[in-house]
């Protein structure tokens, strides 16, 4: 299995700790609201919706939501929480593994996973993900900014330029973890001629990416 892979399901029931840091609220709150008014009455699909964090605050607007993960063991926290509106829908989910559905999704959205996808792997990761909704909808991604004295120290970088931080556990076992940070002129180049009406929002801690799925 994936160390990575591994590493998540053993962070399960701790992941939701890295949101309660003290520094990280200001931002956070400012993310919340926006992601909430993202997907009006849309049907969307959320990749590596992981504990349902982000789900929740997805669904307060969403019409249906399909929230995929890998890890049983986040979905499983996942589906013990509140969703009032009753608009989500689960599913274990290679996203390697994902083709085309029958009916295009309205919009999709992945939080903290595209840092953990191989930089030779992102053009081909982002087709995938697009090939998932249709024309015009927005692909939202969010994820880290590195900041010194915050974020997990890189431990080393590799010959394609990914990075990799060492993760500690509760438990005290440690893993080692893809931990990419992108640029948005990176994702620009990667990205072109896919997509139009680009968005960027950088927060202290957090940068944003909102993007329209170009015309086939």
């Amino acid at each position: 299995m994936n160390e990575q892979i591994r590493y998540y399901q053993r962070r399960a029931k701790e992941y939701e700790a890295i949101y309660q840091k003290p520094e990280r609220q200001v931002d956070l709150k400012q993310i919340r609201q926006y992601l909430g008014q993202q997907f009006p009455n849309k049907h969307i699909l959320e990749i590596a919706s992981g504990t349902g964090y982000w789900t929740q605050i997805l669904s307060t607007s969403a019409k249906q939501i399909l929230a995929t993960d890998i890890n049983p063991e986040v979905l499983a926290i996942a589906k013990e929480k509140d969703y009032p509106h009753q608009n989500v829908k689960f599913q274990l989910q290679d996203l390697y593994q994902m083709f085309p559905p029958e009916t295009p999704f309205q919009g999709l959205f992945g939080g903290f996973i595209l840092s953990h996808i191989a930089r030779d792997d992102w053009k081909s990761f982002f087709s995938n993900c697009l090939s998932q909704i249709s024309s015009g909808a927005n692909l939202i991604f969010l994820d880290n900014r590195y900041v010194s004295g915050s974020s997990t120290p890189i431990s080393r970088r590799d010959a394609r330029g990914n990075t990799f931080q060492n993760r500690r556990l509760a438990s005290g076992e440690v893993f080692e973890v893809m931990k990419n940070f992108p640029s948005e002129s990176e994702l620009k180049q990667v990205l072109s001629n896919m997509v139009t009406e680009w968005d960027w929002i950088e927060w202290e801690y957090y940068w944003l990416l909102k993007c329209r799925k170009a015309a086939s």
